[in-house]
C-alpha cells in the first residue's frame, strides 16, 4: 500500500502535537500512531484510512528560497517511498527546524546541499523503523 500525504491543517496540527520522535542537526520527525490494538487514536475525519501517512513541513524561516523549499519536501518523500515497506503504520511529519548556512551552502540547489539533506533525512527515517510503542 503507498503511503498517503499529509494536506489538511488538521492533519499536520495533530501530527505536531506529538513529541518530537527523532532529530538531527537540522531536522525534526514527529510520529503519531493511528492505531493501538484495534482501536483509533485520532478523529475519523483526520485520518480516514489507517496505514502510513507522510508530511513535510519547510517553513520560510528556515528555507528562504522555494527552490531550497521544494528540494527539501522532494527529498522527504523520496526518501519516504524508499522506506515505506519498513516503516511501522503511523503519521510522520518531517520538520525542518534550523537554516542551512549560507556560506556553506551557496548554491539553492547544490550537489553539496542535496547530499547533506539526503544523510539527514535517511538518518531520520532509518530511527523511525524501530517499532511505533503504544502511547502512555
Amino acid at each position: 500500500m503507498q503511503a498517503r500525504r499529509l494536506k489538511t491543517r488538521e492533519q499536520f496540527q495533530a501530527v505536531l502535537a506529538c513529541a518530537p520522535f527523532a532529530r538531527t542537526e537540522h531536522f525534526v520527525m514527529h510520529r503519531m500512531v493511528l492505531e493501538v490494538s484495534g482501536t483509533q487514536v485520532v478523529p475519523q475525519t483526520s485520518f480516514a484510512v489507517d496505514g502510513l501517512w507522510i508530511g513535510a513541513m519547510v517553513p520560510k524561516r528556515w528555507a528562504r528560497r522555494a527552490v531550497t523549499r521544494n528540494l527539501i519536501k522532494r527529498q522527504v518523500y523520496s526518501i519516504a517511498a524508499q522506506h515505506e515497506t519498513m516503516l511501522p503504520a503511523a503519521a510522520y511529519l518531517v520538520r525542518l527546524r534550523s537554516t542551512y548556512d549560507r556560506t556553506q551552502f551557496k548554491s539553492a540547489r547544490s550537489e553539496v546541499l542535496q547530499a547533506a539533506i539526503r544523510g539527514e533525512i535517511e538518518q531520520l527515517f532509518s530511527k523511525a523503523q524501530q517499532p511505533a510503542k503504544a502511547a502512555a
